[in-house]
């Protein structure tokens, strides 16, 4: 069994999405149990079985990426695994995925249901415009674009230093609205979802939807700051046929 999430967005009837949890897997712990990441020291076949359960549950080709916080964005290939941080896909059926244990998944499509992407958004790649190129990438009107935002941090638990702050109010002033003063000196917590929502209308983005989640106080997410050995959720998205 599984408790797995369909994103509520006014998304066009072709565009399917998924959002995985821990459940429905065959991992043990600490990576209990439907952990889908393959570099975080969980038994790889206990990995390809849970990838092996997604693909026969859903129906599509998901693929995958090697995050590494930047900003490169690909065309989704099932059959290639390259380093970048989102991805695109106007072809039926090949799922553009993320996978995440905290920060920020970020689904995209037009409103006609001809293209769909997928962006994997620490505060790095946030800062450092993953948002941004996946539009360009994407290549449609900002008025014609969706966004959802995904379970990340929330933000009572993103405590960040001044030099995340900076990151992003150096870029845009009103980010500071998105800092909050934290408990110790020095420090903020942060609220990702506004961070991407601002930098979205930044854009002429304003249709996004979702961001009431938080992944360290929810159990049904995997968590990387409530436990920094865990595993990583996916987030899919893609044309039906």
């Amino acid at each position: 069994m599984h408790d797995w999430l369909t994103p509520q967005w006014p998304a066009p009837a072709r565009v399917r999405t998924c959002v995985t949890t821990r459940s429905g897997g065959v991992s043990l712990a600490p990576f209990d149990n439907c952990n889908l990441g393959e570099h975080v020291s969980d038994d790889p076949q206990a990995v390809a079985k849970n990838r092996q359960r997604l693909v026969s549950l859903l129906g599509c080709k998901p693929a995958w990426l090697q995050q590494v916080h930047g900003v490169t964005v690909v065309e989704a290939n099932p059959a290639l695994v390259p380093e970048a941080d989102a991805s695109w896909t106007s072809t039926p059926g090949m799922a553009c995925t993320v996978m995440t244990a905290d920060c920020l998944p970020v689904l995209f499509c037009d409103r006609a249901g001809t293209r769909v992407a997928a962006a994997h958004a620490g505060w790095r790649g946030l800062a450092g415009g993953v948002l941004e190129a996946t539009l360009d990438k994407l290549a449609v009107p900002a008025d014609q674009v969706l966004v959802w935002l995904g379970p990340a941090i929330g933000p009572q638990a993103f405590e960040v230093g001044a030099e995340v702050r900076e990151a992003f109010v150096g870029q845009h002033a009103h980010a500071a609205a998105a800092f909050q003063p934290g408990a110790n000196p020095g420090k903020f917590m942060a609220d990702i979802y506004q961070l991407a929502r601002i930098r979205l209308a930044a854009r002429g983005v304003e249709a996004v939807c979702g961001g009431d989640f938080c992944t360290v106080n929810d159990s049904r997410f995997f968590s990387y700051r409530r436990s920094a050995q865990t595993g990583r959720f996916a987030s899919l998205i893609w044309l039906s046929n």
